[in-house]
C-alpha cells in the first residue's frame, strides 16, 4: 500500500461515495475531489465537499495513517490550514490544525480488486509491467495517449537546447551547429562529435564556406585523425591547410583516441561522418535558417542528402583503401537527424518566436516520417502495439523510458485502465 495508490483511488473516484460518514462523526458528501497537486503542499486543491450539509471549498490531504499528519509536520504548517478533509487508509489518531481544530477524516472504502490489480502490475519483473494484460486495453486509448506523449518527449528534448541558447545569448545557428554535430556521432561517437564542434566556433567554419577542402581540413585536423606523414595528395593537402588554419584561428586539436571505430559498421566510421558533416556545412551556410524555410519533408530530406568527398569513395578510414562506393548519408541516418535534432529545434523555435505554424510543421514532419526500428519499438511490436509513424514511435519510446521503466503506471493511461478494471488480473 502506498499513498500514491490512495491518490489514484481518490482522483478517479474509485471509492464508495454514498452515505459517507467521517471517522470523526461528520456526514460527508463529495461534490468534487479537487485537482491533484504534485508539488509541495496538500495533495488535492480546490475540492468541494459538503460537511454536515454545509458546502466547503478547500484542500484534501491523504495519508496511509491519520497519525502521519503529525509525523509529517502538518499540525503547525500554515500551508495545511485550508485542508477541509483528511483521507486515510487507517485511522489511528485525531488530526488537528494548530493543535486546536479537528479535521474531518474519512477512511477510503474501495473495491479491493483495484488494489489487487495494482499489486499485480507493480509486482511484475518485466520492463513493461502490464505486458501480460496490455491486450485488454482498447487501442484507441493508446492513440489518444500518443499525441501528449510525443509532445512530452519533444519538450524534454528542447530543455537542453534552451540552456544552450541562454549560454550563447540566443544564437540559434551556433546552438544548432553544436547539436547537429553531436547527433552526427549517432550515439557511439556523439560525445567526440560534440567536442569537435565545440573546438571550432561556427564563425570560423563559416569563413571557409566556399572551400570544401578547408572545411574538411578544419574538421579532420581538429579531430586529430589526419595521418601526419601520409603521401596521398588529399591527405597532404588536408595537413597543409590545417597547419595554416590552426595558426590562423589559434586552435588546439583533440586526441584521436576519443573516436570509436570498433564494432561499428564502416559506413558509420567517424571519418565518414566527419566528411559528410563537412559536405553539409559546405552546401548549406546558415543551415538553421535554411531548415526554417523548408515547407515540406521532401525538401528537408534533400537538404541533408549529402555525400563525402571523392577520396572517401574508395576509403572508410585514412590510408585504408576499400571497394569504390559513394558515401552518401543514408535515408535512415537522415531520419534520425530529423527526429532528434531538426524537429525539436523547429518545435522550440516556433514556440519561442510565437510562430505556431513552425511548431505545427515540426509535428507534421514527425507524423510523416516512418516508424523507427530499435529495441524499444521491437518490444512494443512483440506485444502487438505497433506505431504507424515516427510520431507514434517517439510516443512509445517516451512511454517506455518515462513511465514503464520508472513504474509510473498510475500516471499512464494504459496502466490506469488496467488497474481500474473490475476484472481480476491473472
Amino acid at each position: 500500500m502506498t499513498e500514491e495508490f490512495l491518490h489514484f483511488v481518490w482522483q478517479f473516484g474509485l471509492f464508495e461515495r454514498n452515505k459517507l460518514k467521517a471517522l470523526t462523526g461528520e456526514e460527508i458528501d463529495i461534490i468534487s475531489t479537487g485537482l491533484h497537486n504534485s508539488d509541495a503542499g496538500p495533495d488535492f486543491f480546490n475540492a468541494r465537499i459538503r460537511i454536515n450539509g454545509i458546502e466547503w471549498a478547500g484542500n484534501v490531504e491523504i495519508h496511509l495513517r491519520s497519525s502521519d499528519w503529525k509525523k509529517h509536520g502538518h499540525t503547525k504548517d500554515k500551508a495545511y490550514n485550508n485542508v477541509i478533509l483528511h483521507v486515510v487508509e487507517e485511522y489511528d489518531a485525531d488530526v488537528l490544525i494548530n493543535e486546536i481544530t479537528i479535521v474531518p477524516t474519512i477512511k477510503l472504502d474501495y473495491n479491493k480488486l483495484v488494489l489487487e490489480n495494482y499489486k499485480n502490475i507493480y509486482g511484475s519483473t518485466n520492463n513493461i509491467a502490464c505486458s501480460r494484460h496490455i491486450q485488454n486495453v482498447d487501442k484507441d486509448i493508446f492513440r489518444l495517449f500518443f499525441s501528449s506523449l510525443a509532445i512530452e518527449r519533444l519538450e524534454q528534448k528542447t530543455f537542453n537546447i534552451k540552456q544552450d541558447l541562454i549560454k550563447t545569448n540566443n544564437n540559434w545557428e551556433e546552438v544548432f551547429y553544436t547539436n547537429i554535430a553531436r547527433n552526427f556521432g549517432f550515439r557511439v561517437n556523439s560525445q567526440p562529435f560534440a567536442m569537435l564542434a565545440e573546438s571550432i566556433p561556427l564563425k570560423d567554419l563559416a569563413k571557409q564556406k566556399n572551400n570544401l577542402l578547408q572545411i574538411e581540413a578544419l574538421l579532420f585536423g581538429q579531430s586529430g585523425l589526419i595521418p601526419k606523414n601520409a603521401e596521398h595528395p588529399y591527405i597532404k593537402s588536408l595537413n597543409s591547410e590545417y597547419i595554416f588554419l590552426k595558426t590562423k584561428f589559434s586552435l588546439t586539436s583533440l586526441q584521436s583516441s576519443i573516436w570509436k571505430f570498433l564494432r561499428i559498421r564502416p559506413v558509420n566510421f567517424p571519418t565518414i561522418r566527419i566528411a559528410q558533416f563537412a559536405a553539409l556545412i559546405f552546401n548549406s551556410s546558415a543551415l538553421f535558417s535554411k531548415i526554417i524555410e523548408q515547407r515540406n519533408l521532401e525538401s528537408l530530406i534533400k537538404l541533408f542528402s549529402v555525400k563525402a568527398s571523392k577520396y572517401w569513395d574508395t576509403h572508410y578510414a585514412f590510408e585504408k583503401p576499400s571497394k569504390e562506393e559513394e558515401k552518401t548519408l543514408g535515408k535512415e541516418s537522415i531520419q534520425i537527424l530529423i527526429i532528434n535534432t531538426i524537429i525539436p529545434f523547429l518545435f522550440l523555435y516556433g514556440k519561442e518566436k510565437g510562430k505556431e505554424e513552425i511548431s505545427e510543421r515540426a509535428l507534421k514532419f514527425l507524423d510523416q516520417l516512418t516508424v523507427e526500428n530499435n529495441t524499444i519499438i521491437r518490444q512494443w511490436n512483440s506485444l502487438n502495439i505497433k506505431a504507424k509513424n515516427a510520431l507514434e514511435s517517439q510516443a512509445l519510446i517516451q512511454l517506455y523510458n518515462n513511465y514503464c521503466l520508472k513504474r509510473k503506471c498510475l500516471q499512464c493511461q494504459c496502466g490506469t485502465t488496467i488497474i481500474r478494471s473490475t476484472k481480476q488480473l491473472i
